[in-house]
C-alpha cells in the first residue's frame, strides 16, 4: 500500500538564516547553504515538504499577511530554480500570551498537517532548531530531529546532549542537507547513522 511520504520542516533557522526580530520582506528571507539544494532533492525522491513556522510578528502587529505570502512566494520561487517545492506552509500567528493551541511546542499545527495528508504522524519526521520545536515534534507524536544551523549553530556537546535527552529518539544533524541525507539514505535501506550526529 502506498504510504505518503511527508516531512515537516521549521522554517526560521533551518530554510533561511535566523534572525533577531521577524522576517518582514522577501529580501530578509536569506536562506541557509545548502537548504534549498536539501528540499529538491526530498522533493524529487518523492517526499511532500511541509513547513510549520510560528509567526507572532502578525499577532504583534510587525508583519501583516501581505508580507507573510511575499516571503513565501519568494522562498518558492528560489525554489524553482533548484528544481523544488514546498507543498504547504502553516503558520501560528498568535502571540504566546493568546494561549492557542496551534503555537509551537503545542502540536496543533502538526496535527493539523497529519489530518490534511490523511498520515499517521509517528511516519512523519520533523527538523527543528529548537528543544521548544523538538517538544512540539514529541508531542504531536512525529520523529524528532534537530538541525545544527540557526539557534542551535553554536551549542556545545554538553548542551546538545542537554537537548537531545530531554526528547528521547531526537537525533542531530549538521544542516538540512545532512538531515535530507538521512531520510533518502535510509528510504533506499543503507547504513543512515554517517552524517547524523546522534
Amino acid at each position: 500500500m502506498y504510504t505518503t511520504k511527508l516531512v515537516i520542516l521549521g522554517r526560521d533557522g533551518i530554510l533561511n538564516e535566523y534572525r533577531e526580530g521577524h522576517v518582514t520582506a522577501p529580501e530578509e528571507w536569506v536562506p541557509v547553504p545548502g537548504a534549498l539544494a536539501a528540499v529538491a532533492r526530498l522533493h524529487h525522491a518523492g517526499w511532500h515538504v511541509v513547513v510549520a513556522t510560528n509567526q507572532s510578528g502578525i499577532g504583534r502587529g510587525m508583519i501583516d499577511m501581505a508580507a507573510v505570502n511575499a516571503v513565501h512566494a519568494h522562498l518558492n520561487q528560489l525554489l524553482m530554480v533548484e528544481g523544488g517545492r514546498i507543498d504547504a506552509v502553516f503558520f501560528c500567528p498568535h502571540t504566546p500570551e493568546d494561549g492557542c493551541a496551534c503555537r509551537k511546542p503545542k502540536p496543533g499545527m502538526m496535527l493539523e498537517i497529519g489530518r490534511r495528508y490523511g498520515v499517521d504522524l509517528a511516519q512523519v519526521p520533523m527538523a527543528a532548531d529548537t528543544l521548544r520545536d523538538l517538544i512540539a515534534a514529541q508531542a504531536a507524536g512525529c520523529e524528532p530531529h534537530l538541525v545544527l544551523t540557526g539557534r542551535a549553530a553554536n551549542i556545545g556537546d554538553d548542551q546538545l546532549h542537554h537537548m537531545l535527552a530531554q526528547v528521547p529518539g531526537a537525533r542531530a544533524h549538521a544542516d538540512l542537507a545532512a538531515f535530507a541525507e538521512f531520510l533518502l539514505r535510509r528510504d533506499h535501506g543503507t547504513d543512515s547513522s554517517e552524517g547524523s550526529l546522534g
